[in-house]
């Protein structure tokens, strides 16, 4: 038996770890799973965890106020090798690039527990962008024993960055099972089954945004522009689910409201996120999840950001980088506008993420792996 915990702390790590906590639960004879919640967000947190239906063992109930990165280190540290301890796992899952992911890893290496990485090997080349998820990424693939890479460029990555071919293994990314399992279950209702009805007959523009880089005065320029660009449009609509970061709401209350085809929303369920992602005309975001959902749904996609961990969506022309300037996001959204533009063929674009089978592949190998091994990491194997 194979013992595995898993640890979370955002919605982003709940939606793709979802299909691979399934994909070890059924089969029972293999692994023993337990579900940790780091509690980095709470309230985003816990309506995900019940849509997967994960059941949720510990929770070390971390946020604070006003919480900083190291903040968060230092109590999921603390709270978390108590767990480790008692529970004496075989193999800790982590997914993607959050503090709660980087500390846990750190944790249970400290303990020789065996660290496997979901969605390894992404990097944008700037250790400040994104921040400080970039060095998350980077400090986990140093801890991990086992790097389930989306892609075969993540791969590439690591076997350049000294990671063992023999300890890399291309999956796919999980939120492609994740998408699959809510449209294949649900249909949209409530708030957004609304706004769909009252949106009829326009172009739905979704907008996400709430990357701490783009606080230096860029949300509020590239907010300015979207409401010009709605302005000019008397066709298009604009659905903003907004992130609670009080910088983001403070900037959206003072540009967007007052114009009756601007629509601001709370923040929403995964399924109704995802019923809002599959109506739009296009999407603007500078999500790391959302650019992974939008091929995924065969949407176009306007990427706010300066450079992207994930430019197999750009390569298959599926999105564009707006870079750092205001004046390249109404550039790109004339562009959008005209007949014939780039956004018309991306339903036909073949999907870089997979096939929505990513949780099975990551069991199967957990499953073929022998756990009672020393632990070898990437820090020793790199050496």
């Amino acid at each position: 038996m194979i013992r595995v915990i898993t640890l979370f702390g955002t919605r982003p790590e709940v939606i793709k770890l979802a299909p691979v906590i399934r994909a070890l639960r059924m089969r029972p004879e293999v692994f023993s799973v337990l579900t940790v919640a780091s509690g980095q967000h709470t309230d985003l947190l816990y309506p995900f965890v019940e849509l997967f239906g994960i059941p949720v063992d510990y929770d070390l109930r971390v946020m604070e106020p006003h919480q900083t990165p190291s903040d968060v280190c230092a109590r999921v540290l603390t709270g978390f090798d108590p767990i480790l301890a008692r529970e004496r796992p075989d193999v800790l899952l982590v997914q993607g690039d959050t503090t709660t992911a980087m500390a846990g890893a750190l944790a249970a290496f400290h303990r020789r527990i065996r660290v496997g990485h979901v969605e390894a090997g992404l990097r944008s080349g700037d250790a400040l962008s994104p921040f400080p998820e970039e060095m998350n990424r980077r400090l986990i693939t140093r801890l991990a024993r086992w790097h389930f890479a989306a892609t075969p460029r993540n791969r590439d990555t690591l076997l350049a960055e000294g990671v063992s071919e023999q300890d890399v293994f291309v999956t796919g990314n999980p939120v492609v099972d994740a998408l699959d399992t809510i449209l294949a279950g649900s249909r949209a209702n409530g708030r957004v089954s609304q706004l769909l009805e009252q949106t009829a007959g326009l172009r739905r523009l979704v907008l996400t945004t709430h990357r701490r880089e783009s606080f230096d005065g860029r949300l509020a320029e590239n907010l300015k522009v979207l409401r010009r660009f709605v302005e000019t449009r008397p066709d298009v609509a604009l659905l903003f689910p907004v992130h609670p970061n009080p910088a983001v709401v403070e900037a959206t209350q003072a540009i967007l409201q007052g114009n009756e085809r601007i629509h601001l929303l709370p923040p929403l369920g995964y399924a109704e996120f995802v019923w809002l992602l599959s109506s739009a005309w296009l999407i603007v975001s500078d999500s790391g999840g959302v650019q992974e959902e939008a091929p995924s749904l065969g949407k176009p996609l306007l990427i706010l950001r300066e450079n992207t961990e994930r430019p197999e969506s750009v390569e298959v022309g599926i999105a564009k980088l707006v870079g750092p300037r205001p004046e390249r996001l109404a550039e790109l959204l004339e562009e959008a506008d005209r007949p014939g533009s780039w956004i018309e063929r991306a339903g036909i674009v073949d999907n870089p993420f997979g096939r929505g089978d990513a949780g099975r592949r990551v069991a199967e190998v957990l499953a073929s792996r022998p756990v009672c091994e020393p632990s070898q990491p990437a820090l020793e194997s790199a050496r």
